[in-house]
């Protein structure tokens, strides 16, 4: 397999592949989230305003938007898309092994 800083040809294909998925899926779960702030109890002021803050928190993540998605970056895209709770661990299965090990022991290390 062909490696390009750190990161074999298949990885970053499948990366690549999966990401859009799995930002369509991210952007879901936060647009109920959303809706849940709106309907809550409160003055509509009030939702609003937590709202329009949250959106502008959320807008930041890598579940939203990919900044610089290179292969180069690609571990640190990864561990942050399971950091915001866009992906799990169990969505990298097709994944090389080698991969999946990395991103586990980041995980166990970190607390992600």
């Amino acid at each position: 397999m062909s490696r390009v800083q750190g990161v074999n040809e298949r990885d970053w294909k499948l990366f690549r592949s999966k990401l859009p998925d799995w930002q369509e899926n991210y952007m879901d779960k936060l647009n109920h989230e959303y809706m849940e702030i709106l309907n809550g109890d409160g003055n509509p002021s009030d939702r609003f305003w937590a709202l329009e803050e949250r959106i502008r928190k959320d807008k930041r993540d890598t579940g939203v938007v990919v900044r610089g998605a290179s292969r180069s970056n690609m571990l640190e895209n990864i561990l942050a898309l399971i950091r915001e709770g866009a992906i799990g661990v169990e969505d990298l299965a097709e994944f090389s092994e080698e991969l999946r090990e990395t991103v586990k022991m980041f995980v166990e290390r970190n607390g992600v």
